[in-house]
């Protein structure tokens, strides 16, 4: 019996693993629903129960060859690393719901404004499989100010069933970030000098606590920010936050 045990427990945990690309993580003995493949950058694809979310889609239609066609489309904010109107327009988006930023909103063709869903900071709506709610990304330095003012962006804090995923967008570490509670997995942002540094960002994930946490949307104009001192930081002074790294950057040459 001890042997087929040992048996049953090797196939499980071969059947659990996945590629490089995507993540059905366990969580206090709980598999995640949600499975999350990066793109690039701050551009990934969210799937939960049959339905796919686009979350800021750029790198033109080839980049979403491999996954489920959108059912839902969420922007964060107007630059082009987010917002990439030539890939929005070359998806089949005919039965997808965009959420976006009123920023975002006024920027959009009139076709795609019908069925788009414009939000400010701090409102919340109900969807079919989940619930969106958002949160402020701002700049807080003064020489960082021009990037990006508050108000204009979303980040997002979405919930399927009782998991919380949260989405920085481009921010610094600002307190509506630490202030967020119950969150499982949360992606946040570093760069310089659009956002912030990774030890800003490690004290505001230590602030907040998430269960997981993927530092995403780290290139900057020096290159890839020091993502390995970001998870030092945080697992030196607790190791209940799972530091997750996967490859936002699979065609750079300084990784």
């Amino acid at each position: 019996m001890k042997n087929y045990l040992i048996i049953a427990l090797i196939i499980c945990v071969s059947a659990c693993k996945n590629d490089k690309n995507t993540i059905n993580t366990v969580n206090n003995s709980k598999i995640s629903e949600v499975k999350i493949t990066p793109i690039e950058h701050a551009t990934m694809v969210i799937e939960y129960k049959g339905k796919t979310i686009y979350v800021d889609p750029t790198g033109g239609k080839d980049a979403f060859e491999a996954v489920p066609k959108a059912d839902f489309v969420l922007i964060t904010d107007i630059h082009s690393d987010h917002f990439h109107l030539n890939t929005i327009e070359s998806l089949d988006l005919s039965n997808a719901k965009i959420i976006a930023t009123e920023a975002v909103y006024k920027l959009l063709p009139k076709g795609l404004r019908l069925n788009t869903n414009p939000m400010v900071n701090g409102s919340k709506e109900n969807y079919e499989i989940f619930t969106v709610e958002t949160v402020p990304m701002y700049n807080l330095r003064e020489e960082a100010l021009k990037f990006h003012p508050k108000g204009r962006g979303n980040g997002y804090v979405l919930t399927f069933g009782k998991e919380r995923i949260y989405i920085s967008g481009d921010t610094e570490d600002i307190p509506e970030m630490r202030k967020l509670k119950n969150i499982d997995k949360a992606f946040v942002c570093m760069n310089l000098p659009y956002t912030m540094t990774v030890e800003s960002a490690a004290n505001a994930v230590l602030s907040f606590k998430p269960k997981q946490v993927y530092p995403y949307h780290y290139r900057g104009t020096e290159g890839l920010s020091d993502v390995a001192l970001f998870k030092e930081i945080v697992n030196n002074e607790t190791k209940a936050i799972e530091v997750v790294q996967l490859d936002w950057y699979p065609n750079a040459s300084n990784r």
